[in-house]
């Protein structure tokens, strides 16, 4: 497939392209739902073709097919080149790349137990014995299970030089309880909502998420939620689980700090940014117990690989330092017009879309203590867990998020169970009345695989390290 790459550069090459790169990417998934001790799906799919990219003029062109014959190559490299010349009517300035040593060489994440080996035998049972567990619980309306598996292997190459291999793969699972009564319809999840827990790992990770052992806490709260008090309205202290501290950073961190949205070149889905490229070093994003790194090197993350898909090699990249916003995910187009180099978070939805800005791993550093620790250091406020909803305006400014369960903290302790929690705020008002950051006994690198972004919509996979964290003078409920 090297050689196929090579090819298409070549022939790009051959039609006019001043610069070119291509990329090889065979996709395989596999998925599995059980409802109720019963096969609700089994789903499998693969995925193989070739899109090249070219710079003609100081333009872009993007081309790709799923038929990889010479000559198909050599009219999608032509195509690619065609469009580049079309689009240089556009009333923009042209592209200028920022240097990159041009890399060669292979990496794979890190794996023990492939999981497209283990029998469907395994992974059914594994399911219906969680639901089994779940359905034990008087009340629950419906008990399911979700197992979800992703391999992807791709070949780049460039006219620079650069010839890469990389094979990528990612499993996970969860449990999902639902209760249903007088007109009220409740839901825990576990480990996360959103068909649970992904991780760059084989199928050990799953054996590791301990699905049956859960089953009955996860559909006792659901039941219990039916006949909970609503959540409150008030402005209180709030204190997240690191999965909601996932998402909060996703939506309010992770976007944001995208820097084709900052630069107004990519807008069309979900907006574009509050941020500047002059409030680097200068604006103060949070509290200064907070720091957010992007790192595209740790193990385990969804947002982890060896070079993005321009050839740039993963890095870890300060964004958020002691409360101030200090950089930008950026591609080795976008980083020349804040002079640095690409910080590699350049990725590509399969092989018929160019690439974008993505999130790699973007998290927050741990500080110290437990959730234990902090809401014993809370006298009173409210404590959320596991995200139900999102809702952000599109310079991500102002947000709502809604939580599958909360409970009230009173001297240290958690009391009253409530339903329907939600919360609302302003980005850096948010962030900045920060008092609280768990440390690594209780950070979690969660997995993102849905995030989406560009038009034409491509979804992205990435990661999330968070903590539980404690947030001062937050609107909770419904004002």
């Amino acid at each position: 497939m090297l050689d196929v790459v090579r090819q298409a550069v070549e022939a790009a090459g051959a039609a006019g392209a001043d610069y070119a790169d291509a990329r090889v990417v065979r996709e395989e998934t596999e998925s599995l739902t059980v409802r109720n001790q019963e096969m609700e799906g089994i789903d499998r799919a693969s995925s193989e073709g070739i899109g090249i990219r070219v710079l003609v003029a100081g333009y872009w062109g993007f081309a790709a097919t799923a038929r990889m014959d010479e000559g198909e190559i050599a009219r999608t490299a032509a195509l690619a080149v065609a469009i580049a010349r079309a689009a240089s009517r556009l009333p923009r300035e042209p592209v200028s790349l920022t240097p990159v040593e041009p890399a060669t060489g292979r990496w794979d994440s890190p794996m023990q137990e492939d999981p497209f080996t283990v029998p469907l035998e395994e992974k059914v049972a594994l399911l219906m014995e969680a639901t089994r567990r779940m359905q034990l619980v008087k009340g629950l309306a419906f008990a399911e299970g979700s197992i979800d598996l992703f391999r992807r292997r791709s070949w780049f190459a460039s006219s620079e030089g650069a010839a890469i291999e990389q094979t990528t793969v990612q499993s996970g699972a969860g449990i999902e309880a639902t209760a249903i009564g007088d007109g009220e319809m409740q839901r825990r999840s576990f480990p996360n909502s959103f068909r649970g827990h992904i991780a760059a790992a084989g199928w050990e990770h799953v054996r590791a998420l301990g699905l049956g052992e859960e089953a009955e806490r996860t559909a006792t709260e659901a039941v219990e939620l039916l006949t909970a008090t609503e959540c409150p309205s008030e402005r209180t202290t709030l204190v997240l689980d690191s999965g909601q501290v996932a998402l909060q950073i996703h939506e309010s961190i992770g976007h944001p700090v995208e820097l084709d949205r900052v630069l107004g070149m990519e807008e069309a889905y979900a907006g574009s940014s509050l941020l500047s490229p002059e409030d680097r070093g200068r604006l103060r994003y949070a509290s200064d117990l907070v720091s957010i790194t992007a790192d595209a090197t740790l193990a385990g993350g969804l947002g982890t690989f060896g070079w993005d898909d321009e050839g740039v090699p993963a890095q870890r990249v300060p964004i958020i330092v002691d409360g101030i916003f200090h950089g930008f995910l950026s591609s080795r187009e976008t980083a020349g017009a804040i002079d640095q180099t690409s910080s590699g978070a350049m990725r590509a939805d399969g092989w018929q879309n160019r690439p974008l800005i993505r999130m790699t791993n973007v998290s927050i550093e741990p500080r110290e203590g437990t959730l234990a620790d902090i809401v014993g250091d809370t006298k009173d406020g409210i404590f959320m867990a596991t995200n139900q909803s999102w809702s952000i305006d599109d310079r991500r400014v102002n947000f709502q998020f809604g939580c599958e369960i909360a409970w009230r903290i009173k001297d240290g302790r958690l009391t009253e169970m409530y339903r329907n929690p939600n919360y609302t705020g302003i980005t850096t008002e948010f962030w900045r009345s920060c008092d609280a950051v768990g440390g690594r006994e209780s950070w979690t690198l969660w997995g993102t695989p849905n995030c989406g972004k560009g038009q034409p919509g491509q979804v992205a996979r990435v990661g999330h390290g968070a903590a539980p964290a404690r947030f001062r003078d937050v609107q909770v409920g419904v004002r």
